[in-house]
């Protein structure tokens, strides 16, 4: 980590809710939604479209549903770890509950929009079993969803380029997927799904939330708690919306670029333990740890993040994304992912043997006193 970059960890660690405790939370994204069908659809549409450039080769070479080998395995180490309260490390696996529905909308010829649970987007992959490992997280308090949307996926823009009938658009569509480094008049990305193209969207995105939360519920059977919205992208009228359907903690970058529509963003500032005026409460990442991603020793990295956060009396928030622990289309990518998540979490507990493992819920709650 340069001069610069350690500086600026130090001082965005200043600002919030600050406790002695050594708190360590996961925060994971991207669960329930689709990526790369397989690899063969990723070999075929390599040489027509963008797949590889910013961050996205990792995720379109690796990331796609997780099958419940994927689970098992993630399962088995984080239950070989427990801080000294008998707890083990969970993850709040940042979910979305639904995908869109392709036969349906296709069959409409592209003039109405339609999406399935994840548990059918399961079925149709063949992963039907992968849910069961879902709730056996969540009963075994290893894993614990939150709510990341309803899909990971603007539809408003996604299908107004499929209306226009979008060559790669329709390409990628033909797949399955979306996922790929897509240009449109709007400078959105598909996956951002609550950008806005245009401010009255914000109305749009108001009733997928309310659906997103009703089926998070009928999925999981008890109401989400903690919204992560997709990529960051996101306009604050929706906190409450968020707020009436029963959303107590929101997650905002430090520095959010709130999403205006027609291209316009506004800078708001965030920190740990900050409300809002529908009194829900900010929780802000300070740790990141991305094996799938080349290039850095994410272990060390990741460590220095969480010995940053303590300095400052601050909880340590890991930033993981799913990518990391998917085998289905690269099992040396799990291999990997566990091995470094393995040897993470074998010096946390070394280095700070009083740590303790919260979901971000139970931090939240911490913060703001609930019981």
């Amino acid at each position: 980590m340069g001069i610069k970059q350690v500086v600026f960890r130090n001082l965005s660690n200043l600002p919030g809710w600050r406790t002695k405790r050594k708190i360590i939370v996961i925060e994971s994204d991207d669960w329930g939604s689709i990526r790369m069908p397989s690899t063969t659809i990723f070999n075929e549409l390599t040489a027509s479209m963008d797949l590889k450039g910013s961050d996205s080769l990792r995720y379109n070479k690796n990331d796609t549903l997780a099958s419940s080998e994927d689970l098992s395995a993630l399962y088995d180490t984080l239950f070989s770890f427990k801080d000294y309260n008998k707890n083990n490390p969970v993850f709040t696996a940042i979910s979305v509950v639904a995908n869109p529905d392709f036969y349906k909308i296709e069959s409409s010829d592209f003039t109405n929009y339609y999406y399935e649970p994840f548990t059918a987007t399961l079925e149709n992959y063949g992963y039907a079993d992968a849910y069961d490992l879902w709730l056996e997280g969540i009963n075994n308090k290893l894993f614990i969803p939150q709510f990341h949307g309803r899909e990971h996926l603007n539809v408003a823009v996604w299908m107004e380029a499929l209306k226009n009938n979008d060559a790669q658009t329709m390409l990628a569509f033909s797949k399955g997927l979306w996922g790929y480094n897509n240009s449109n008049q709007f400078n959105i990305m598909y996956q951002a799904a609550f950008d806005l193209s245009n401010p009255k969207e914000v109305a749009y995105h108001h009733d997928i939330i309310v659906d997103g939360l009703r089926i998070f519920e009928d999925l999981f059977g008890y109401k989400a708690s903690y919204f992560v919205p997709p990529n960051g992208s996101f306009n604050n009228q929706l906190e409450e919306t968020a707020a009436e359907a029963g959303i107590r903690y929101m997650s905002a970058a430090k520095l959010q670029h709130e999403a205006l529509g027609k291209g316009k963003t506004r800078k708001v500032f965030h920190y740990l333990g900050q409300k809002n005026k529908y009194q829900q409460t900010y929780i802000t990442r300070n740790a990141f740890f991305e094996p799938s991603q080349d290039g850095k020793d994410w272990v060390n990295s990741c460590l220095s993040d969480i010995e940053i956060a303590f300095k400052w009396n601050k909880p340590a928030i890991i930033s993981t994304h799913r990518v990391n622990y998917i085998g289905v289309l690269n099992e040396k990518n799990r291999t990997n992912g566990l091995n470094q998540l393995n040897e993470l979490l074998s010096i946390i507990l070394k280095k700070w043997p009083e740590v303790e493992f919260m979901t971000s819920v139970e931090l939240g709650d911490l913060i703001s006193k609930r019981r």
